[in-house]
């Protein structure tokens, strides 16, 4: 015999079956609001909606809600091991919430990053997490003249117009300058990142801040065209056939492990001719010869405050931006050393 004219379960089945009211059957069904019940109610709620087969109807909870539990991560780069720690972090967060994450890798370019936002912003995300932002940024414009809760991630944009939440970059510059000081590093230069990011231009400014702490005089200053390998290696081969230096900070680790191509290339023993820093401290960074020398960046803790901020915005529009600022820490591996004696 055919069951096709079976009726779904609903609701009020599940509620009279758990001996409760249907809008605390709802509480309970709903991830965002079942804290608000005794562990055992909601236990015993649940317990019967899957005896009866019962599944909440998101996208039915999000019409009368005007919710859609739904919130879009926008990442420049998908395969850049940073992005991994921060999206955990988002996710975590965000679940615990009820929310679903819906990430994009819209790439560099500012036109694949504004259609990503405006295909999140049809499906009607309850807000966004950039990571893509740049100093000077129209696609945050975008979400904000759609009005849609923003909070950008890891990277700020110079107009200070919603919350963010970054890593002390200068500091971090700063730190990594004190350690190749400390073992007698004199000839020092820099791999920055591209200037249009806050990452690009406050990491600069660390590395310039980090020399005048130590009584130095400005290093030498190579500008990567993008944070990866590739440019990494060519900028560090300009900078390594223009200034005579024993020692690279790099604005992220994928320029630092650009460097240590451009060093093989030139014949340079690491950390023997060339020490080499990098910045962000990604995953295998420990497993690559030498190991790198990096400024460790929370980027896990970056993603959980991201979220966290995203939620209030969510829960109470207008609020004032917040800037969440975290602190980096030096790890030092075996990409550093004193300086060769001169001979």
């Amino acid at each position: 015999m055919s069951d096709t004219g079976r009726q779904s379960p609903t609701l009020q089945s599940v509620a009279d079956l758990a001996g409760v009211h249907r809008s605390t059957a709802s509480r309970a069904l709903n991830p965002a609001t079942s804290h608000m019940l005794a562990a055992d109610v909601v236990e015993r709620i649940r317990l019967a909606a899957s005896s009866l087969g019962y599944r909440r109807d998101a996208l039915a909870a999000g019409l009368r809600t005007g919710r859609s539990r739904l919130v879009g991560v926008v990442v420049p780069d998908i395969a850049n091991p940073v992005f991994g720690p921060i999206l955990r972090g988002i996710e975590s967060a965000l679940s615990e919430q009820g929310h679903s994450v819906l990430v994009a890798n819209a790439g560099q370019e500012e036109d694949g990053q504004a259609a990503i936002v405006e295909e999140f912003i049809g499906r009607r995300v309850d807000g966004l997490i950039l990571a893509t932002a740049r100093r000077d940024d129209p696609v945050l414009s975008l979400c904000l003249a759609a009005g849609v809760p923003t909070v950008l991630v890891n990277r700020l944009e110079q107009g200070g117009r919603v919350s963010a939440v970054v890593s002390d970059d200068r500091a971090g510059m700063r730190m990594a300058v004190a350690h190749l000081v400390g073992l007698g590093h004199r000839r020092i230069g820099h791999l920055a990142g591209p200037q249009h990011l806050s990452t690009g231009l406050l990491r600069r400014e660390g590395f310039g801040q980090g020399l005048a702490e130590a009584g130095l005089p400005p290093g030498p200053v190579e500008v990567a065209s993008a944070y990866t390998r590739e440019a990494g290696e060519q900028a560090a081969a300009a900078l390594l056939r223009r200034a005579d230096l024993t020692a690279i900070v790099a604005a992220n680790d994928l320029l630092a492990l650009g460097a240590y191509r451009a060093a093989q290339a030139l014949g340079l023993r690491r950390p023997g001719d060339l020490s080499i820093v990098g910045h962000n401290d990604m995953p295998l960074v420990d497993m690559v010869e030498p190991p790198l020398t990096t400024v460790r960046i929370r980027h896990q803790e970056m993603g959980l405050e991201a979220a966290r901020l995203l939620l209030r915005e969510i829960a109470e529009r207008g609020r004032a931006p917040s800037l969440v600022v975290t602190e980096p820490l030096l790890i030092v591996r075996g990409s550093t050393a004193a300086p060769a004696p001169i001979r």
